[in-house]
């Protein structure tokens, strides 16, 4: 079925909604198939694409409430399981200890060429998306933050934005634990918006400073935010999520898409005369 979104789950009464239910697709990969959510406004048109990583405990509940908050603004987000070719399809790991650990075992048993061939597999069928205008930018939370820099690097994403991007500093993501993210930061032709906590262990102070310089030597084009807020601020579970600090870090990002990516194309008025809501 390739890039034909096969669709599963999809209301009838998608298109009275403000947003359209989700949607899943299994896509093909090197190392199987992926199943991937996709969100989007309910109203007709074509909508700029955004390729979302997830933390280590995949398509949770506040991963999917983030997906939803962003296609309500105007974007068809697609949200990949990032451990596909380990677990089954639909697998969510729990906010645990039990989770953590398996989430990080995997996360170092992958190889380094598959997380970038899922990242292509998933850009590729945004662009093919109907509702899709073919703009593309990337975002990530943990995990998913390393693995939106190294989705930057496709020629055809404008944008991406990184949450606390973990491991970036010490190239430690996946097998091996010997990436070469951080070298390769000149091929970012796109604009980077850097976010970060600075109670953060993960990644301490030098860590980021490391980053910052890496990215300022080879002349990229980004912004660089640090706010006080712990690991996994965004996450709206747990006791570390700051709301406070959740809403500004969406809104510098929907500002950040919003202008490399366009509002997208638009159907005309109908009868009566008043637009159709565009999120």
């Amino acid at each position: 079925e390739g890039l034909g979104w096969p669709l599963r789950n999809r209301s009838p009464k998608t298109r009275a909604m403000t947003l359209g239910d989700s949607e899943s697709v299994d896509l093909p990969t090197p190392n199987g198939p992926m199943r991937t959510y996709l969100f989007r406004p309910a109203s007709a048109g074509r909508y700029p694409g955004i390729l979302l990583f997830s933390e280590i405990f995949q398509v949770t509940g506040p991963i999917r409430r983030t997906a939803a908050l962003l296609a309500g603004h105007g974007f068809v987000v697609a949200v990949p399981e990032i451990y596909h070719e380990f677990l089954p399809a639909g697998t969510v790991l729990a906010y645990d200890q039990a989770g953590a650990d398996q989430g990080n075992a995997l996360k170092i048993t992958k190889e380094l060429a598959s997380y970038d061939a899922d990242a292509r597999a998933v850009l590729d069928c945004l662009k093919a998306h109907p509702n899709c205008t073919g703009k593309l930018g990337v975002m990530g939370i943990c995990i998913g933050g390393h693995l939106s820099f190294r989705a930057s690097m496709h020629p055809d994403v404008l944008a991406g934005v990184c949450f606390y991007a973990t491991d970036l500093h010490k190239r430690g993501l996946g097998k091996g634990q010997c990436d070469n993210s951080l070298e390769r930061a000149r091929e970012i032709p796109g604009e980077l918006l850097m976010i970060w906590g600075r109670q953060d262990p993960h990644v301490p102070g030098e860590g980021r400073a490391k980053i910052y310089q890496a990215l300022t030597e080879v002349g990229r084009n980004f912004t660089w935010h640090e706010f006080n807020g712990q690991h996994a601020f965004l996450r709206d579970e747990g006791h570390r999520y700051d709301p406070a600090l959740a809403l500004q870090g969406y809104a510098l990002t929907i500002e950040l898409f919003k202008r490399k990516l366009g509002e997208g194309d638009f159907p005309p008025a109908n009868d009566s005369g008043a637009k159709e809501s565009r999120h």
